[in-house]
């Protein structure tokens, strides 16, 4: 069964219901209640959000809390994340008015070269099989970066937040719809390792949803954890049997490997949005520098006047991220490797530079990277421009948490594809990373595989600041896709005016390069026409994207709220009076036209009922037809106002249009070519001869 995020504002339970003032931050509303007072935490499954909220009730702070929850997503969500990837933690320290960033990205081994990936011939091995390599293994980081927060943030130690993780391993666990779904579709490479297939596909059978998922070696592990700290496993039992899996699947991962691994503590990446200031991850996260960059290049424009997920805010949209994204693929790596033009790309005269190529009527096809370095006052780094590979998307979990004296976290947290790369250690109950993929496999740019390198990473945890005060602590997992869903929310909230759970459900798109853009249900037909009308190319069916957590605190009444994606089973808890768990919502498919019409190679979204044949040609309906072509806009039908049941002659249209015209009545396809780069007369007006 597939699921979809519901794009109407779904109402959170609260208990002792009243109605507030209005709050004094963006992301709250009459509607969402009270709030809560004593913590508050918003995580992808509720049985990690109990494990954090058990911490606070017991008088843990947030990283107590971050790192409880952590620990149990390992659990009950391991297909996510755990001890065998890597992640970034925010972390605002109220006391000390200080935000800072714990760094546990995985690390390449010593034994790597730039080559590591290329085959024989020197091309790309195939991503299916390079990423279930350990060859895609690097060196895992989140056990240690738990244990560095707690040691340097925390009020608690390891031993004292693992308790609910063990006694989910040891007896079980439920096995939700989303985690069912996921084993489901990962089978395969799930029985490539019987360690692994042993866990989720028992006896060849895959767990189902209401099933009881029993690990008893990840105890084991969890349990040798809570005795000796990280130690075990970075230079103990744990770390050994480890690298023997790695170097048993072609890896070169070594013991000194594990022992050489080092957290980093960072300055985080900030910038303002008017009038706020938001707070990201640093280096080697590409994610919030570029989350940043697109609402530097969208501040330029009247976001709120444009409306949420209309045609001229998407287009915008989707323009401000194909230049981002291509500043992303040229400049953004491990900064200890290579200088990141930071300052360069958020500059105010750099980002006036790059929206100046936004064209308000088409999408623009060449998006290069520009030359941020001459605002940077330093040299450039000299390496090559590789072209991104596309590959399918990761996928991570994100959660924020927020204590009763003001402390915040919010904490992304990966193995990168689900499952990660398949490989579980045998004896021990936990998945192995493939972050190696995450660096490029053609050598010669910045993120090239090197020896102890971190690979790029797109994870974008944020704090979006009031006053000089967080007040929202926000995420998403997703691969490349966080960046997206991290900077809509973001712009839901403040240009839109959205309560922080109604942001989160408003249907998202995502893209990083002309002309292809993945969308969520809820984004209308006549919309979508439009765009594509401009040149954007909308895919054929929605997916998810992302999957946003994120706190709230109205610092000026005390009040504390949530939101939560129903992507997953998001679920926002308050040590006192929230209490929200979402709810998946099918999915309900178009039924097939009598006919297809592709224009310029992409298909059009036209449903059943607005096609027919008529005497052998192809026909559709008028004003769904017209705006397709991009001869009116779903605004201004100056020019042709039919009944909606009336329809056009398709092939006779698009001729009068310019377009050439292929119509192959056997396989039933409409083709229709035409050279899209020239703007159309804005003088035209649309007259169709037949």
């Amino acid at each position: 069964m597939k699921f979809i995020k519901s794009f109407i504002l779904v109402t959170f339970s609260f208990f002792c219901m009243i109605t507030p003032a209005f709050a004094s931050v963006p992301g709250v509303d009459k509607s969402m209640g009270r709030g809560a007072t004593k913590g508050i935490v918003s995580v992808s499954h509720p049985l990690a959000a109990e494990a954090g909220i058990k911490i606070l009730k017991q008088g843990g702070n947030a990283v107590d809390a971050a790192a409880a929850i952590q620990l149990s997503l390992n659990v009950v969500e391991p297909m996510m994340s755990g001890i065998g990837g890597g992640g970034f933690i925010m972390i605002y320290n109220k006391k000390e008015n200080k935000i800072t960033m714990i760094d546990s990205r995985e690390m390449a081994p010593q034994n790597v070269t730039p080559e590591l990936f290329l085959d024989e011939k020197g091309k790309p091995i195939p991503f299916s099989k390079r990423h279930t390599s350990g060859k895609a293994v690097a060196v895992p980081g989140t056990l240690m970066g738990v244990e560095t927060a707690l040691e340097k943030y925390g009020t608690l130690d390891i031993s004292q937040v693992i308790d609910p993780a063990i006694k989910q391993a040891e007896k079980g666990v439920k096995v939700n719809w989303i985690t069912a779904q996921y084993i489901d579709e990962n089978v395969k490479k799930l029985q490539n390792n019987q360690a692994a297939a042993n866990v989720f596909v028992p006896n060849g059978q895959p767990l189902k949803e209401g099933d009881t998922l029993v690990q008893p070696d990840l105890a084991k592990t969890l349990k040798l954890i809570k005795k000796q700290g990280s130690e075990v496993f970075y230079s103990g039992q744990i770390g050994k049997a480890l690298t023997k899996e790695v170097q048993k699947r072609e890896g070169t991962m070594t013991t000194e490997d594990l022992e050489n691994y080092v957290v980093k503590e960072r300055e985080p990446i900030r910038s303002e949005y008017r009038g706020y200031e938001l707070a990201g991850a640093a280096s080697p996260s590409s994610g919030s520098l570029t989350v940043q960059q697109i609402l530097e290049l969208m501040e330029g424009f009247d976001v709120q006047k444009m409306g949420a997920n209309s045609p001229e805010y998407l287009h915008y949209l989707t323009e401000a991220m194909h230049l981002a994204f291509a500043d992303r693929a040229a400049y953004m790596a491990d900064e200890d490797f290579y200088d990141v033009p930071t300052k360069g790309l958020l500059d105010e005269d750099y980002i006036k530079e790059r929206r100046k190529l936004i064209n308000p009527n088409r999408s623009t096809a060449d998006v290069k990277e520009g030359d941020p370095w001459k605002y940077e006052g330093t040299e450039p780094t000299s390496m090559e421009k590789v072209k991104e590979e596309k590959t399918p998307i990761g996928q991570t979990t994100h959660f924020s948490v927020m204590d009763k004296w003001g402390n915040m976290v919010a904490y992304t947290t990966t193995i990168e594809q689900v499952f990660g790369s398949g490989i579980m250690v045998p004896d021990y109950g936990f998945m192995l990373n493939n972050e190696m993929t995450d660096f490029d496999a053609t050598p010669g740019g910045v993120n090239q595989v090197e020896p102890r390198k971190r690979p790029r990473s797109s994870m974008s945890p944020t704090f979006v600041l009031k006053d000089g005060q967080p007040f929202m602590a926000i995420g998403s997992p997703g691969g490349a896709t966080i960046i997206s869903s991290v900077s809509e929310t973001i712009m839901n909230v403040i240009d839109h005016h959205m309560s922080i759970q109604e942001a989160i459900l408003m249907p998202r798109i995502y893209s990083a390069s002309y002309p292809t853009v993945r969308w969520e249900p809820g984004i209308e037909q006549n919309t979508r026409l439009e765009l594509m009308a401009k040149g954007h190319v909308y895919e054929e069916q929605p997916q998810h994207i992302g999957n946003v957590q994120a706190v709230i605190f109205d610092y000026e009444h005390g009040k504390m709220y949530g939101g939560a994606d129903n992507t997953r089973q998001g679920t926002v808890l308050g040590v006192d009076r929230i209490s929200y768990k979402s709810k998946p919502i099918e999915i309900r498919e178009e039924k097939k036209g009598p006919f297809t019409l592709k224009v310029n190679g992409a298909v059009y979204p036209y449903t059943a009922n607005q096609m027919k044949i008529i005497n052998g040609k192809p026909y559709i309906q008028s004003d769904k037809l017209l705006l397709g072509l991009g001869v009116i806009g779903t605004a201004d039908l100056k020019t042709y106002k039919p009944d909606k049941k009336s329809y056009l002659p398709v092939i006779k249209v698009a001729k009068s249009l310019g377009y050439k015209v292929e119509w192959d009545e056997k396989d039933k396809v409409v083709l229709l070519e035409k050279d899209k780069t020239d703007v159309e007369d804005p003088d035209d007006d649309g007259t169709i001869t037949n």
